[in-house]
């Protein structure tokens, strides 16, 4: 009988989560899968977490702990436009690094229940995705920048991030490198992707 919980097993239970909704998604996953991969009974995983659902959550909440206030401090500086591109694009990418589940995550919660995910990312407030809207349309007007829509802008800031991590088995698999060479790779586009973007915007 279990009478405390011990956060080293809680800890080896979200490692192992995170690796099954990884390779399996959120509903191919089995909480007899996590237990597995835990080195641990099914009794003990619903002991330290009630549902599949309960320990998504609890991931979740992580990605959005360390990841969000990292990005929104990005936007809420008062850097110029081009480096806060350049700061996006290594955040977003060294993050992604190391949590390579929160893409699919993020994808899989916007799907099922948009809203909810908004306010568990940013609570009661407002992404701070305006203050960089207002900051593009500055920066048109000043004759800085190209005319773009700045959503257009976030949306090819974040594409470009996001889509090598969501193509990475697909990819390594068509092209034949290893994981070594695409980790490479990546680290490489925290430079090549804000110079692309920048290239493509500055006057």
């Amino acid at each position: 009988m279990v009478n405390k919980k011990d956060d080293t097993t809680e800890q080896r239970i979200l490692a192992a989560a995170k690796k099954i909704f990884l390779l399996k998604g959120l509903d191919g996953a089995r909480m007899q899968d996590i237990a597995d991969e835990a080195g641990i009974n099914k009794a003990m995983l619903h002991y330290y977490f009630r549902s599949k659902d309960k320990l998504f959550e609890t991931i979740f909440e992580e990605v959005a702990t360390h990841f969000l206030p990292r990005i929104t401090e990005i936007f809420e500086s008062d850097k110029s436009l081009f480096r806060k591109i350049e700061a996006f694009c290594e955040v977003y990418i060294d993050q992604v690094k190391q949590m390579p589940y929160l893409p699919f995550f993020v994808l899989y919660e916007a799907n099922k229940q948009p809203e909810i995910l908004v306010k568990k990312m940013f609570g009661a407030k407002k992404p701070p995705v305006q203050l960089f809207v207002k900051q593009v349309e500055e920066e048109i007007k000043k004759g800085i920048i190209k005319p773009i829509h700045p959503l257009q802008l976030f949306l090819n800031m974040l594409s470009m991030c996001i889509f090598p991590f969501m193509a990475k088995p697909m990819f390594e698999q068509a092209v034949g490198i290893s994981k070594k060479q695409f980790d490479a790779m990546i680290d490489e586009r925290k430079k090549l992707v804000p110079e692309f973007i920048i290239a493509s915007i500055k006057k």
